[in-house]
């Protein structure tokens, strides 16, 4: 008696297994220039235009929108941020402009702001 093969089957599996991991990357591709943002802070959420972050802890940093923003620590209520070679402060509820961003202190705590980024 000899064995049965299934070629049809084993060459369905893999064919769909490889189509599934091209459109996992094609689709990870496609959303990377849309966040425009990498993960360096706490919680971090972008949409093509406009980044919301929160920066925990004085070495806190985080790259939204294609520039670098650092988190230097809170003193009197104000959230010390450096773009660049810009270094910018903001109480809650203040907007400031550092290098190509325009940031909005939402809120400012002890040791973290959360803050909004967009350009221009």
């Amino acid at each position: 008696m000899t064995r049965p093969t299934y070629p049809r089957l084993m060459s369905s599996t893999t064919s769909r297994a490889a189509r599934l991991a091209a459109g996992a990357l094609a689709g990870g591709l496609t959303l990377l220039p849309l966040t425009a943002c990498s993960f360096g802070s706490d919680t971090l959420s972008c949409s093509a235009s406009e980044c919301s972050v929160t920066l925990t802890g004085s070495d806190a940093q985080v790259e939204i929108l294609g520039t670098t923003l650092s988190f230097g620590g809170v003193q009197d209520g104000r959230a010390t941020l450096s773009v660049g070679n810009a270094s910018v402060s903001c109480a809650q509820g203040e907007t400031v402009t550092a290098g190509p961003l325009s940031l909005t202190c939402t809120t400012v705590e002890a040791d973290s702001v959360e803050l909004t980024a967009s350009l221009g």
